[in-house]
């Protein structure tokens, strides 16, 4: 793409790796593969996938930021829910795919500040690579606190505790549907003239009940988010007690579906650019999709959580303490006060993040309300 800044020789020979292996696949599964398989490798491909290798991904040199390299105001105001789940005798903390360790850092701070340590800080991290980065960070920001922190492979086996996922559903791999003339289709990748392409196949099993079930009209294009609800169904059959917390940006049914979305939510972040190829430099950009959070929550239920709440992200942070924690840093002390104030915006403005973001948490054997939801809970929309 033209208006796209170009990778340098090596990055452009790493996304041609990639592009060799993914062809292979669609060669050994007979010339197609649906589109969630090929964003599976294009992001997590061993060694090669956009989180799994080692260019940079996050903040001012990656490709987006997310609103813990933002700023730390962001940790500080989630800790407050977190002590507040921690009171309730859960001493452990499990954060999925941590990016830069830039929301443990803030937590660990926030919570030694409000004596509320949990025992464990566990980080379930894929890539090989940002689990260095988040070492990196913490042995940075927080050295004596790094004892408490303990890297998964694997989610552990009746966990009790909170569970934190920040900006980690948008990147799984989603199925990409339409509505044809002849029934629901299913978009998938296929080689022409040895380049990825677009090739459409008509939907089955699973794939063909979701999608049937949202009635879309004729040429309507969206995402199935297969693996998100199957995620939510892991989380609950690994936790024996406990609060899930799951922070993205989307939307419920009745607006993801809505007809100004009929080609979907499909998006992909390369050098801080949005863009919507996502056959572009396989392995060098993201891809990512909004949350349907009406079907995540359906999932919840299904798999035996109970759904505790669910609003804007500015409305949890509001209820969460976030300008008591900005007024720490005097007014009068400009330079420190205007950088957290205006990052504040950012998390809170409708037309930034604080709209788009949403916020839903599940519970498992746990009765209490949580903070973050006090006022402008909307669990009746989904």
């Amino acid at each position: 793409m033209s208006d796209l800044p170009s990778p340098p020789a090596e990055a452009l020979a790493h996304s041609e790796k990639l592009v060799a292996l993914i062809r292979g696949d669609i060669a050994a599964n007979g010339g197609w593969i649906p589109f969630a398989r090929y964003m599976e490798l294009a992001l997590y491909a061993p060694g090669l996938g956009y989180y799994t290798a080692g260019a940079r991904k996050l903040g001012r040199e990656g490709d987006f930021i997310t609103a813990p390299e933002m700023t730390p105001l962001y940790g500080q105001t989630l800790a407050r829910q977190a002590a507040e789940v921690r009171e309730s005798g859960l001493d452990q903390i499990l954060e999925i795919g941590a990016g830069s360790g830039a929301l443990a850092a803030a937590l660990l701070t926030e919570l030694e500040r409000l004596d509320r340590l949990p025992r464990q800080y566990y980080i379930l991290e894929v890539s090989p690579d940002l689990r260095e980065r988040e070492r990196d960070l913490l042995a940075l920001k927080v050295p004596h606190l790094l004892e408490r922190v303990i890297w998964l492979n694997r989610l552990p086996t009746l966990y009790q505790g909170l569970i934190i996922g920040n900006e980690v559903l948008d990147a799984m791999p989603v199925h990409l549907v339409r509505a044809g003339a002849s029934g629901i289709e299913e978009a998938g990748v296929a080689l022409k003239h040895e380049t990825l392409a677009w090739a459409w196949r008509p939907a089955a099993a699973e794939l063909l009940a979701a999608a049937a079930a949202l009635q879309l009209p004729e040429r309507y294009q969206t995402e199935i988010q297969l693996v998100a609800r199957g995620f939510v169904s892991t989380l609950a059959q690994s936790m024996a007690r406990g609060v899930i917390l799951l922070i993205d940006y989307g939307f419920p049914a009745h607006e993801y579906y809505h007809a100004e979305r009929s080609q979907g939510t499909l998006m992909c972040h390369y050098r801080h650019r949005a863009h919507t190829d996502p056959f572009f430099l396989p392995g060098l950009q993201d891809i990512t999709s909004h949350i349907d959070f009406s079907a995540l929550a359906r999932a919840g239920r299904e798999a035996g959580l109970e759904l505790l709440g669910y609003t804007g992200q500015a409305q949890f942070l509001i209820n969460c303490g976030i300008t008591d924690i900005l007024l720490r840093t005097p007014p009068e002390n400009a330079a420190a006060y205007l950088p957290q104030a205006s990052a504040a915006q950012q998390l809170l403005s409708p037309s930034e993040m604080g709209e788009l973001f949403k916020v839903i948490a599940f519970g498992k054997d746990y009765a209490l309300p949580l903070m973050g939801f006090t006022s402008g809970d909307r669990r009746h929309t989904l």
